[in-house]
C-alpha cells in the first residue's frame, strides 16, 4: 500500500495523488449494514448555517460500525476489508461464529480470514478488543472508550494509535495521538493495534473540484472582504489585515483557547500544548 501518482494528462492530474487501495478486497458494501445519510450542509435544526463552507459533495451511504464490540467471547472471521466514504480508515466486515455480521474499524496488519474476538482473555493481536485492565502497559491501542459501555469515541482516524502509559488502581493513563495524556477507567475497552490507511495524510488533492466532491465549498479570506463583512476587510489595494487574524466576529483564530469543558479537566494529566 502506498501513494499512487498519475500521468500529467491535465493540470489537475499533474499534482493529484491517491492512496493505492491494494488492501481493499470488496467493491460493494454489505447491504444490511447500510443506512441513509442526511447531508445537513453545515446547517442546524433551524436551517441556519453554523459551520461555514460546507455543502454539496458526493452522496454517501452510512456503514453501521460496531464501536461497542459487545459480542463478548464469540470469535469472528474477517470476510472483507472495505473502503468507507465516511471516514479515513478502512473497515472490516466480520462474520461471527454465532451468525452475526458486523463492521469494525480495520487496524494495520489485519487481513482476510484473520480471527478477531472481544474478550478480556484475548491475545494481544490487532483487532482484538479488551478492557484496559487486561492490556499490557506500553501497548498501542485504538477505538478507545471514554465512558464504560458507551462505545469507542477516541482514536478512530486513519493511521493513529494511542499508547497505554500506566495503570494505577481503577485508572489508567493513555497518551493520545495529539500528545495529550488522559485518565481512562480500567473497565473501558480498547482495540489492539494502529488503524489502517496511514498514507491517507500524504494525499495531494490536486484540483479544486476534488475538494468539492468531499463536500467542502470555497473558503473566502477575510482580507478580501469589505469592512462591513469582516474585521480584516477593506483598505486600498492588497493589505494583510492590519491586525492579528480573527474570525468575522472578532475572535482570535491562532492560539486562542476555546475549550470551556471544565467538567472533564480532571481527566487530563498532561495537555497536548505545554
Amino acid at each position: 500500500m502506498g501513494i499512487k501518482k498519475y500521468k500529467p494528462t491535465s493540470p489537475g492530474r499533474r499534482g493529484m495523488t491517491t492512496v493505492d487501495k491494494a488492501q481493499v478486497t470488496a467493491k460493494k458494501p454489505f447491504k444490511k449494514l447500510l443506512s441513509n445519510k442526511h447531508n445537513p450542509a453545515g446547517r442546524n435544526n433551524y436551517g441556519r448555517i453554523t459551520s461555514r463552507f460546507r455543502g454539496g459533495g458526493h452522496k454517501r451511504l452510512y456503514r453501521t460500525i460496531d464501536f461497542k464490540r459487545d459480542n463478548y467471547g464469540v470469535p469472528g472471521r474477517v470476510a472483507t476489508i472495505e473502503y468507507d466514504p465516511n471516514r479515513t480508515t478502512y473497515i472490516a466486515l466480520i462474520h461471527f461464529a454465532d451468525g452475526d455480521k458486523r463492521y469494525i474499524l480495520a487496524p494495520e496488519g489485519l487481513s482476510v480470514n484473520d480471527t478477531v474476538i472481544s474478550s478480556a482473555k484475548a491475545d494481544i493481536q490487532p483487532g482484538n478488543s479488551m478492557p484496559l485492565s487486561a492490556i499490557p502497559v506500553g501497548t498501542i491501542i485504538h477505538n478507545l472508550e471514554v465512558k464504560i459501555g458507551r462505545g469507542a469515541q477516541m482514536v478512530r482516524s486513519a493511521g493513529v494509535g494511542a499508547r497505554l502509559m500506566a495503570r494505577e488502581g481503577s485508572w489508567t493513563q493513555v497518551r493520545l495521538p495529539s500528545g495529550e495524556v488522559r485518565r481512562v477507567h480500567v473497565k473501558c475497552r480498547a482495540t489492539i493495534g494502529t488503524l489502517s490507511n496511514g498514507e491517507q495524510g500524504n494525499v495531494h488533492i490536486g484540483k479544486a473540484g476534488r475538494t468539492r466532491w468531499l463536500g467542502r465549498r470555497p473558503h473566502n479570506r477575510g482580507v478580501v472582504m469589505n469592512p462591513v463583512d469582516h474585521p480584516m476587510g477593506g483598505g486600498e489595494g492588497r493589505t494583510s489585515g492590519g491586525r492579528h487574524p480573527v474570525t468575522p466576529w472578532g475572535k482570535p483564530t491562532k492560539g486562542y483557547r476555546t475549550r470551556h469543558n471544565k467538567r472533564t479537566d480532571v481527566y487530563i494529566v498532561s495537555r497536548r500544548k505545554k
